[in-house]
């Protein structure tokens, strides 16, 4: 105990003065591509994979491009939209989003080791469970199976509309025909494959969490950020967005090629939208939910804590200013009245403490994202022109 360590002449403070154990820098990024993107020098500053995702959605685009060309097929029409997106926009966001979200899960692993939210004791079951998720990230193993998987998927389902084939290259002979056979062949195969390589990382993520979530955390629940001190999650989530752009464009892409071709009526855009956001709410805030036990005991206990002082705290200053004889003018500038409002902030700050690690602010913003690609399609419903001569009818009184 501490008698014993002062009989020594240690200190028994000098553990809690120790700088926290450092963590080495954590990344989800790795595997045979990453390294491949390395080596052609398409990712910069060994985090920055934009140029990679580019470059990959060009290759895949410009052969269906040229032999569509070839033929004399026009190039951008509501038949090859889906192809266009998918290729052009979705895979590029989609490592824009890991360039974004790399470096902000590493600052939570860092803040919440440094902020001593992670006990000393606990940061070497951390440091043991980053080790692994390392291991894993750079295993040639897990990209290889998602690569088979997707490989088996055209095989198994070759029709599959998820994201599905565009009709007009079923139907075509020629170039157009060799387009179609290299988009559902080789793109629709790699679009497959990066979208179950991120399914891969959010999976090592979770485990992360999962980890983090079993730790004895010392939660503080008077913290600023309202989620005991965990507020740095919602600023990973929030770097989540261009993935949940490229999910919501590819299915908008899907929904447009469907309605231009009457296989699907316009009204089936509600449901899906709902569906939408159910998916990436459990995708990306489900998570979350991991937390909750721990935020709700802290908060708990917080309340029954703060409760306690500011009872003792009340009475005491009620004894002494309320029912006491001292005067009006020993109160002007006393620090106690600011003491007490102090404390009446806190337990307001104590109910207001979210169970959850996620921000209304970021769920309002990820739910605009994922309708974003959605909103082009009322345009089937009302024509730009009618929309237009509306608009400026209401402005004009008209």
């Amino acid at each position: 105990g501490a008698r014993s360590l002062r009989a020594r002449g240690a200190d028994p403070l000098k553990f809690e003065r120790q700088p926290p154990r450092a963590i080495d820098a954590f990344t989800l990024q790795g595997g045979p591509l990453y390294r491949l993107g390395v080596r052609l020098g398409l990712v910069r500053g060994q985090r920055n994979t934009v140029r990679l995702g580019l470059a990959i959605g060009a290759v895949l685009w410009i052969v269906p491009a040229v032999l569509a060309l070839a033929h004399g097929e026009a190039l951008f029409n509501f038949a090859t939209l889906g192809a266009h997106v998918r290729l052009l926009v979705a895979i590029p966001l989609m490592f824009m989003a890991e360039s974004l979200v790399d470096p902000r899960m590493n600052e939570v692993i860092d803040i919440v080791v440094r902020s001593r939210i992670v006990p000393g004791k606990a940061t070497s079951v951390l440091q043991s469970a980053l080790a692994r998720v390392a291991r894993w990230k750079d295993h040639w193993l897990p990209e290889a199976v998602c690569l088979a998987v997707a490989i088996a998927l055209y095989w198994v389902a070759p029709g599959l509309d998820l994201p599905g084939i565009d009709k007009s290259f079923r139907s075509a002979s020629g170039a157009a025909q060799a387009a179609g056979v290299w988009y559902s062949v080789v793109c629709i195969t790699a679009l497959r494959f990066l979208m179950l390589r991120w399914i891969w990382r959010l999976l090592l993520w979770l485990y992360c969490l999962w980890i983090l979530s079993r730790l004895p955390l010392r939660l503080l629940p008077t913290h600023p950020d309202g989620t005991g001190g965990l507020g740095q999650l919602d600023l990973v989530l929030t770097h989540f967005a261009p993935l949940v752009l490229a999910i919501s464009a590819v299915l908008s892409a899907s929904f447009a090629v469907d309605i231009a071709s009457g296989a699907m009526a316009f009204e089936t855009i509600y449901p899906a939208a709902l569906a939408i956001l159910l998916m990436h709410a459990i995708l990306f805030i489900g998570p979350m939910l991991l937390f909750t036990p721990q935020l709700w005991a802290c908060k708990v206990k917080g309340v029954s804590d703060y409760m306690l002082l500011a009872e003792k705290y009340t009475a005491g200053f009620e004894k002494k200013w309320v029912h006491g004889e001292q005067s009006m003018e020993d109160l002007l500038g006393n620090s106690d009245i600011q003491s007490l409002a102090d404390l009446g902030t806190s337990i307001e700050v104590l109910h207001g403490m979210r169970i959850v690690p996620v921000s209304s602010r970021t769920l309002i913003s990820l739910a605009i994202v994922a309708l974003l690609p959605l909103a082009p399609l009322v345009l089937f419903k009302v024509p730009l022109a009618d929309l237009a001569a509306q608009i400026i009818g209401r402005l004009t009184g008209g």
